[in-house]
């Protein structure tokens, strides 16, 4: 099955550098995968975090569009709950102005923060997330469907009236979304990358098996289209590509304590005095992440996308060096297409 790649970017913050630093890596990046063939660019939501820069993906959203010429775009996620459906749509709409025909419009319900945050968002945060199906449907209302007569808002319009309509998605990491997807016949991409696999075979089955075909309905699917967020890191050798993903470790060490820091360097999380245990934990992970040299990191998304019965995969590479991140996007792209070329 030949594989599409695209990028999941959550402007990461690095150790030793600002959040801006973060932000402007992830406008620089975005051009060249379009040169590198991949066929989205999505961004990501997180408030109140030291690790994560993208708080505002709309804007960045924004400013990609406008520096690039065929690559989609879009979020992964907005997270609807915070926010107004008929804002959203909006912003989305603008979007769809900027670049035509290239806006994705990823949402989800996660907070993409701590309790207290999303409470600061929005003091109706524990109801919104509730009402999220509805969110979802008065979304899909104001892109483009219309809203019920009975809808208390059916008079309001959301501005600007384009032509075109952002591609809306549900993701998630557990059945529910997979369920809201299929009830709506919208795309739907499964967060591999934070429950480390787990679920999300199941999560794609209940996606397919309860997908309900809207053919004759703009922005709406006659057939499934699910995708996978994944973790994957290569270099020039396994070896390299190991050392790199080393600060992901760390990293994840800290996650599992609650804590969300900046990314470590290499050379942090090499002098770091791992316990037995830990070392351990993380060797038992190593054997099940995405991680080595191009060609095995191709092979891997093939059988990791074939195994889950998607033909896409959003790749979430967080690097502490630039330059490595960016190389291992164009090595990564460079290898699928060797892979795809071999098997034609």
């Amino acid at each position: 099955m030949p594989l599409t790649l695209s990028i999941l970017d959550q402007s990461t913050v690095t150790s030793g550098r600002g959040a801006d630093d973060a932000i402007r890596e992830t406008l620089a990046l975005a051009p060249l995968a379009e040169q590198w063939g991949y066929h989205r660019y999505w961004l990501a939501e997180h408030h109140n975090s030291a690790s994560h820069a993208g708080s505002a993906p709309e804007i960045l959203v924004g400013a990609i569009a406008a520096t690039t010429k065929r690559i989609r775009i879009g979020t992964a996620g907005i997270m609807l709950p915070h926010y107004s459906a008929l804002k959203v749509a909006e912003q989305f709409r603008v979007l769809e102005a900027i670049a035509p025909g290239r806006i994705d419009l990823g949402v989800g319900r996660a907070p993409g923060s701590d309790g207290r945050t999303a409470y600061a968002l929005n003091p109706d945060a524990a109801q919104a997330a509730e009402r999220f199906p509805n969110q979802v449907q008065d979304l899909l209302g104001w892109l483009g469907d219309g809203l019920p007569d009975s809808h208390p808002f059916r008079a309001v319009t959301a501005s600007p009236a384009v032509p075109t309509r952002p591609q809306v998605w549900i993701l998630g990491s557990s059945d529910f979304g997979a369920q809201l997807a299929a009830y709506f016949g919208l795309p739907y991409c499964f967060a591999h990358f934070i429950t480390d696999g787990r679920g999300a075979e199941e999560a794609m089955t209940l996606y397919r098996d309860g997908f309900r075909p809207h053919p004759a309905t703009p922005g709406r699917l006659a057939a499934p289209q699910g995708a996978l967020a994944v973790f994957a890191i290569t270099a020039e050798t396994e070896a390299e590509a190991l050392r790199l993903y080393s600060s992901r470790e760390l990293w994840k060490l800290s996650r599992y304590q609650g804590i969300y820091p900046a990314l470590p360097s290499v050379a942090e999380a090499e002098a770091y005095p791992y316990t037995p245990e830990q070392r351990a934990k993380l060797e038992r992970q190593r054997a099940r992440t995405l991680v080595g040299a191009p060609e095995q990191v191709a092979e891997k998304l093939a059988a990791l996308a074939a195994a889950h019965g998607v033909a896409e995969v959003a790749i979430l590479t967080p690097c502490h060096d630039a330059a490595a991140r960016q190389r291992s996007y164009r090595l990564i792209a460079e290898a699928n297409h060797a892979r795809l070329a071999k098997a034609a």
